[in-house]
């Protein structure tokens, strides 16, 4: 979990000024929070985690021991492949985390019959992510999903609109799903040259072959 931090800097004489930080990892976050508080200089300390709730500092120590042995901090990068010939959609999905003091990866791929367009791919992709997830038991959370295709991106922020009823039906699992898992999405458009690895799943999944790894990081 991320927090951003604001406090007042006392002045003598003055009321103080108010700064805030930018969105630092928990660690860093409660570090910083202890210094200002050792200076004397800082009142009206407060964490604001990406949901945009507010903590104390010793709110926020107490949350971030809960949350460290459990899967955090999430990123996902998601493509869909698709093969008009056989109407097969590729699907590819990779997740950076953290749980404790360690980085892990998963790689994984699946194939799915009977999809009609490579947006429905795309969004298959993702509700693959989403049962991927689901699977590690993250739930409540903020969770970054980063992937090349900005039609389907913009439509799940909602800032398109989407008028194909098989993709609605896509777009109602996927809210259904994040809904019930309590995760806070935010949606990256990125190039297809940052999103290789995930487009390489796709492809090796309409090509028959499987793949699931989870990989410790160093």
């Amino acid at each position: 979990m991320k927090y951003k931090i604001e406090w007042k800097y006392k002045i003598k004489g003055h009321q103080g000024v108010t700064f805030n930080s930018d969105y630092l990892d928990g660690e860093v976050a409660i570090q910083t929070g202890e210094e200002l508080e050792k200076s004397g200089k800082a009142t009206e300390l407060y964490f604001y985690d990406e949901l945009g709730t507010s903590w104390t500092l010793k709110e926020v120590k107490k949350l971030n021991a809960e949350i460290e042995p459990e899967p955090h901090d999430l990123t996902v990068f998601f493509d869909g492949g698709f093969n008009k010939d056989t109407n097969q959609g590729g699907l590819g999905a990779i997740i950076f985390y953290k749980q404790g003091k360690k980085k892990f990866r998963i790689r994984a791929n699946e194939l799915f019959d009977e999809m009609d367009t490579n947006n429905e791919a795309e969004y298959a992709a993702l509700y693959f992510a989403l049962n991927l997830i689901e699977e590690l038991g993250v739930h409540h959370l903020p969770c970054e999903f980063k992937g090349d295709s900005q039609v389907v991106l913009k439509q799940l922020e909602g800032e398109w609109p989407c008028y194909e009823e098989t993709l609605n039906k896509w777009l109602d699992r996927i809210e259904e799903k994040l809904k019930n898992l309590g995760l806070e999405p935010r949606y990256t458009n990125i190039p297809r040259n940052e999103n290789k690895e995930a487009d390489k799943l796709a492809s090796q999944a309409l090509e028959g072959k499987k793949i699931f790894s989870k990989t410790q990081l160093i």
